[in-house]
């Protein structure tokens, strides 16, 4: 009769018969009890027995429309598998519908309930409204869809109802029918707008991990060399980041960006190399990257953009572990400073950089003091962390003094969306449960419109990413809430909600476990030391500066919380790439030295393979011993280095010997501020002093070599002479000779008869036809300069 009166619309509804139901039994238990006392018979088991509850699990995989109203027809998709090893039989998938929630912890409870519950869960909504399964076999899994018109679920009044499916059958075990699994979620139903909506604002985070390294190419463009492309797949279509901005650019949020992503994003438009293993690849998804950046800047045009610091860093962390050591919070100063210049440079908007986001929104006085020492006046902390006593949900922003507002984003709402939404399930459940707790906002005190923030997972996967989306545009009819940005959520506050700052006891355990511990912030102070002993050489040093700077802004992001291998790791390959850049700059090892006599020059050679000149060294040589051996007549000597990339340049130092000995000589470059540059080079000189009397014997010796060989020049010259005046005799005799022959030679020709005569002899030099000598006689002259003349 009851499903007859239901079908004729004469049933009273769900709602009431559920508490009709409850009362009842209430009045009746006692009765019961003792009538079913001892009574074994079949029908003591009612139909709604939870005995056999978990024996099939129902998966509930759509649910639409998501905040129905009135004239709406609501349509349910899901699965209902049997994880028993018996067959179950006569099967109904029935849909139950609950009394509306009074409280946001009534729907937690609902929220978290698995089980059947028998007498608490209502009654199945009935035909037609089922879906019948004659038989589910072992192990095996059934489709059902159930559609219901809003009008018969006869909901009260607007609010937020339990909405349970359920399946109802038999095993072989029982002879009778009982509910074998329910699945329970939450319908919102708000038909008309509310006079007072809640403002709600939702946070967008568009954070990642640290991809790029601190070294760049050996080359003059400095091309970035990235750790991996991991980077490339989060921003091409179906990627995280790329979901992100598709999802993003239509929906009511604010934009919470890493500007770390932004410089990284960046750098991949232009030439990039990537890590493999021991080399290095060529990066090829410039066009990639520009689409995403392209998309990115169209999309936060129309919304508020928040910069967080350069590279997110661990607020917590430094707070707890990094804020005694000098210079970790100098730098979250110039990560912020980075932050808003980095932004409007690449998205051409200019961000808001007055909020600091601590990881989970997890507050302690040394947190709030560290997150408002870069100049953030806004804290975005969360409820389970800054705590009320209130009977409601009061509004976010809490001024507490000193100029700092408390933004206290909601705990339930924020993580409504974390764990695994791949499963259309777990994406379902979330929807309804954060639509149903929006709406309980709103109910609480429907009088008074107040401020909500909603602070999601840092990085949020695809499937969270498009959840938290549907939920969202479910929003968008605005009939309980509408959309307000960050910036103006932090000017509205509730004068009962709590001020009082967490205690720092009161900080998660689980959460100080993932913090960066003490000594990487050592390790980072030591790299920004020997950067700063590094950077005054350089007459470049914007070229490398901005690289490590950014690195060690890396080393604090928040992205490495539970990743402390991968984080040590990170450190030291910054650590080991300066280490390899400064020592490009370094002394050439010198051999020992033996110096002969009082005074020499020793050359020190400093080698610079840097691609640009360093300036503003200075080399000292010092002597062990500067009674044997002397530089600039003291004990040590300085001299400025200037060398250009690519160069080595010999340094000299005069040196005077004063007794015989080795000496070890320590050379050592410094700054110009006296800090030690690199490690100093050893080597050994040995003096071996000549003294006066060697000096005589030597010089004798000179002197014997100099006499001697002018006499052997005056020799030389002596003997020349008389072979000159041998030869001018010789030629005297001859031509007297000659001058006595000629008057016989003219007679006897004259006697002979023509044609004797004898022939001309044509080698005679004599003869009128001989040609005139190519040499003559050997002058006394001088050689010319050019000439080398022996003597």
């Amino acid at each position: 009769m009851a499903e007859a009166a239901a079908i004729q619309g004469t049933a009273p509804t769900p709602a009431r018969r559920w508490l009709r139901r409850t009362a009842s039994l209430a009045v009746a238990a006692p009765l019961l009890a003792g009538l079913l006392q001892g009574a074994q018979q079949p029908a003591a088991h009612a139909a709604e027995s939870g005995n056999g509850s978990g024996t099939v699990d129902v998966s509930v995989d759509t649910l639409t429309p998501s905040a129905p109203t009135e004239n709406d027809t609501l349509t349910i998709t899901g699965t209902v598998t049997n994880e028993s090893k018996s067959a179950v039989t006569d099967a109904t998938v029935d849909l139950r519908v609950g009394p509306q929630m009074t409280s946001r912890s009534e729907i937690d409870e609902v929220s978290g309930s698995r089980a059947y519950r028998d007498g608490r869960d209502p009654y199945p909504l009935g035909t037609p409204y089922t879906f019948k399964i004659p038989t589910l076999g072992a192990g095996l899994s059934k489709d059902f869809t159930l559609s219901v018109p809003v009008s018969k679920l006869e909901l009260d009044d607007a609010g937020v109802y339990q909405l349970g499916v359920s399946l109802t059958g038999q095993t072989s075990g029982q002879s009778y029918r009982r509910v074998l699994g329910i699945e329970r979620t939450l319908l919102p139903y708000q038909p008309e707008a509310t006079e007072k909506k809640t403002q709600l604002t939702y946070l967008w985070p568009l954070i990642s991990s640290a991809h790029v390294s601190a070294e760049t190419g050996a080359d003059q463009q400095q091309t970035p060399v990235f750790e991996n492309d991991d980077l490339a797949a989060e921003i091409a279509p179906g990627g995280r980041l790329h979901e992100l901005v598709s999802l993003g650019k239509d929906l009511p949020v604010t934009w919470m960006i890493d500007p770390d992503l932004l410089a990284s994003v960046d750098a991949m438009t232009g030439p990039y190399m990537v890590k493999n293993g021991a080399t290095e690849t060529v990066g090829k998804n410039q066009a990639v990257a520009e689409r995403w950046l392209n998309d990115l800047e169209k999309a936060v045009q129309a919304h508020k953009v928040v910069a967080l610091p350069f590279a997110d860093p661990d607020l917590a962390s430094l707070a707890h572990h990094g804020k005694d050591v000098p210079g970790s919070l100098s730098h979250l100063q110039q990560s912020t400073a980075l932050a808003s210049s980095t932004v409007e440079t690449i998205l051409h908007v200019k961000p808001s950089t007055d909020f600091s986001w601590p990881v989970d929104g997890a507050v302690d006085p040394s947190i709030m003091s560290v997150a408002t020492s870069a100049g953030a006046h806004n804290v975005i902390a969360r409820s389970d962390s800054f705590r009320d006593d209130l009977s409601y949900t009061p509004t976010s922003a809490r001024p507490i003094g000193g100029g700092t507002t408390a933004v206290v984003s909601d705990a339930t709402l924020s993580t409504a969306f974390q764990g695994d939404m791949i499963r259309a399930e777990n994406a379902t459940l979330a929807i309804q449960d954060f639509l149903a707790q929006s709406l309980a906002v709103t109910l609480e005190r429907p009088e008074d419109q107040r401020s909500v923030v909603v602070a999601p997972q840092r990085m949020p996967s695809t499937a969270q990413a498009q959840t938290m989306a549907k939920a969202l545009q479910a929003l968008q009819a605005k009939r309980w809430t509408e959309p307000l940005d960050l910036i103006a959520a932090a000017t509205h506050s509730d004068p009962d909600a709590s001020k009082r700052v967490p205690g720092s006891g009161s900080y998660s355990k689980a959460l100080r476990k993932q913090e960066l511990p003490v000594e990487a912030f050592r390790e980072m102070k030591d790299t920004r030391d020997r950067l700063d002993d590094f950077q005054v050489i350089l007459t470049s040093p914007e070229r490398v500066v901005p690289t490590f700077t950014n690195a060690i802004s890396r080393e604090m992001s928040t992205s490495w919380r539970g990743e402390a291998p991968s984080a040590a790791l990170y450190r030291k390959e910054v650590q080991d790439y300066l280490r390899s850049l400064t020592q490009e700059v370094q002394l050439i090892e010198k051999s020992d030295l033996t110096l002969s006599g009082r005074s020499a020059t020793i050359p020190v050679t400093v080698q610079n393979r840097l691609l640009q000149g360093v300036d503003d060294l200075v080399l000292r040589l010092k002597s062990s011993n500067k009674a044997r051996l002397k530089l600039d007549g003291e004990g040590e000597a300085d001299r400025p280095v200037k060398i250009d990339g690519g160069h080595s340049r010999a340094v000299k130092f005069d040196a005077s010997a004063n007794a015989n000995g080795p000496v070890t000589m320590t050379a050592q470059l410094y700054t110009a501020d006296g800090t030690p540059y690199g490690a100093p080079m050893e080597f050994t000189v040995k003096v071996s002093e000549v003294t006066p009397t060697v000096m005589l014997v030597i010089a004798g010796g000179v002197l014997l070599l100099v006499l001697a060989g002018v006499r052997m020049y005056s020799q030389r010259k002596r003997a020349a002479a008389r072979t000159a005046e041998a030869a001018a005799e010789a030629e005297a005799e001859a031509a007297e000779a000659d001058a006595e022959d000629a008057p016989e030679a003219a007679e006897a020709d004259a006697d002979a008869p023509e044609g004797t005569q004898e022939p001309q002899d044509p080698a005679d030099p004599g003869q009128p036809s001989d040609p005139t000598p190519d040499t003559g006689p050997e002058s006394g002259d001088p050689s010319g300069p050019s000439e080398k003349v022996d003597r």
